[in-house]
């Protein structure tokens, strides 16, 4: 169960991980305010690490990981071009990265709740990305 579980909520991880680089970049080339740049790039390279670390895990376990559901990532994709055609602005940009921030720290803390006999470190890696996703969301209310 310990195993299974630890496993489960590495995969988790590394979904969410790569869902959030993915929109991290989907968005780069759009953003105006050079500090909001780096505070993306800031929270990517730490998205980064995370990946390395869960991947590592993974490996550890003789398990491939997860790649995103196709459907959210196409479905966020759209509505991340939909919403900067009608307005490529900042304040768009933040608006779609706080959703897609709070949308993780909700699937993240549910995965921590359902995979509860999860190894600590791995709990702590969800934790982690848990406190990341929140720290973005905070760092760029102000171009809301």
């Amino acid at each position: 169960m310990i195993q299974d579980d630890t496993i489960k909520l590495l995969r988790e991880c590394n979904a969410g991980i790569k869902m959030g680089i993915t929109s991290i970049d989907d968005v780069m080339a759009d953003v105006y305010d050079d500090e909001f740049k780096r505070t993306l790039e800031t929270c990517k390279r730490e998205h980064e690490k995370l990946e390395q670390e869960t991947k590592e895990m993974l490996n550890d376990y003789d398990d491939k990981g997860k790649e995103p559901n196709p459907m959210a990532k196409s479905m966020s994709w759209l509505k991340t071009n939909f919403r900067l055609t009608v307005d490529p602005s900042d304040e768009t940009i933040s608006d779609l990265m706080t959703d897609g921030c709070n949308m993780g720290v909700k699937s993240l803390n549910r995965y921590l709740n359902e995979y509860e006999a999860a190894e600590e470190r791995v709990k702590d890696i969800t934790k982690r990305l848990i406190n990341l996703e929140e720290k973005l969301a905070v760092d760029i209310r102000k171009y809301l």
